[in-house]
């Protein structure tokens, strides 16, 4: 894709993963022009005609420096860095190199280039377990895993850049990121899998056990309850939360629905939308698993006039089978030919 130099750009950092893809290609459908910046840590083969797509690591300063020169850059959407909660504990030093450590190099080269606008892909994992349901962005923050603690020392690193230095920045604390989309073939590639909607539905296709961890937890049918959100409505939200930043500062905001929905009517539902059964093998809980985790958005529905309309657990099930069923033949790419143009400037 040839961009224009001049004309104002969103730099997505991790575009080629999840939500992040799915996040540029909304902003490229309201007009923006967007630069992906990924390093395809997950195998991803994302090159879409719609975006430049530049296979480097975030925090490379040459390539930081050549895409601030390029582009007229005037925001960045930071989705990149590691995600798999088990392994943050055995692993912290990593996580928190490619997660807090590296950030300061993009931070401190947008100072440079004098781009103010971060909007940053946070979690409920900072909330730890949560005293009271649904929680607000005014509960107390304490995490109870490395990459909870990774996310919220970002937070804090934004906001001391904010006070200091006038960066603008929101903060997405995401509840449970689900869906797809299918029409544009925008769905969860993860290696290995982690979440509970693929790892569901590659069990009912291919026949296998799926694992829950613990059926003793203080809910109505003693599994836990999460808030799903379809990851269309999350893209959503990451576009009026650019548009917020015209005006405001600095915010954090939660994004859910509200609604729980227990691991058994995850299974439940999965059962109703493929026609399959499912094996189901009990075994003893995770550490850091809390009961429940449902979002109170009260704050993104007011203030950045942002409301879910994809997010059912039935609509999100769906578009995740739909997705899972074909994302054999997608190649997350236009043509050969723009495969080829993987890295220029």
């Amino acid at each position: 894709m040839e961009l224009d130099m001049h004309k104002p750009t969103v730099l997505v950092t991790g575009g080629a993963g999840y939500i992040g893809s799915n996040t540029a290609w909304l902003l490229a459908n309201k007009g923006y022009q967007v630069v992906i910046l990924d390093n395809m840590r997950y195998g991803q083969h994302f090159y879409p005609s719609w975006a430049r797509v530049i296979l480097a690591d975030f925090a490379d300063q040459t390539i930081l420096d050549q895409l601030f020169t390029h582009y007229n850059v005037q925001a960045v959407m930071h989705f990149a860095g590691l995600i798999e909660v088990g392994r943050s504990g055995k692993d912290p030093s990593t996580f928190y190199q490619e997660n807090v450590a590296k950030i300061f190099n993009l931070l401190n080269k947008m100072r440079e280039y004098q781009i103010d606008k971060f909007i940053f892909s946070s979690s409920a994992a900072v909330y730890g377990t949560p005293k009271r349901i649904p929680i607000t962005e005014e509960d107390p923050c304490n995490p109870v895993n490395t990459y909870g603690n990774t996310k919220y020392t970002v937070e804090k690193i934004l906001q001391d850049y904010s006070h200091a230095y006038g960066l603008k920045f929101v903060a997405l604390r995401y509840f449970n990121a689900a869906g797809a989309d299918i029409e544009n073939m925008l769905g969860e590639r993860h290696e290995p899998e982690t979440h509970a909607i693929p790892l569901l539905l590659e069990a009912a296709d291919k026949g296998e056990p799926f694992y829950i961890f613990g059926d003793d937890y203080g809910t109505p049918d003693g599994t836990c309850i999460r808030d799903y959100l379809h990851v269309k409505d999350l893209a959503v939200a990451h576009y009026k939360a650019l548009k917020y930043l015209d005006i405001h500062k600095t915010g954090i905001f939660n994004l859910g629905t509200g609604i729980g929905v227990s691991v058994k009517e995850l299974v439940a539902t999965v059962k109703r939308i493929t026609g399959l059964s499912v094996e189901i093998v009990v075994q003893g809980r995770r550490d850091g698993d809390p009961d429940r985790l449902v979002a109170d958005a009260t704050k993104a529905n007011q203030i950045l006039g942002w409301i879910p309309e994809y997010s059912y657990i039935e609509t999100i099930v769906a578009d995740a089978w739909g997705f899972y069923q074909k994302k054999d033949i997608s190649m997350h790419c236009d043509s050969d030919q723009h495969c080829q143009q993987r890295s220029t400037f």
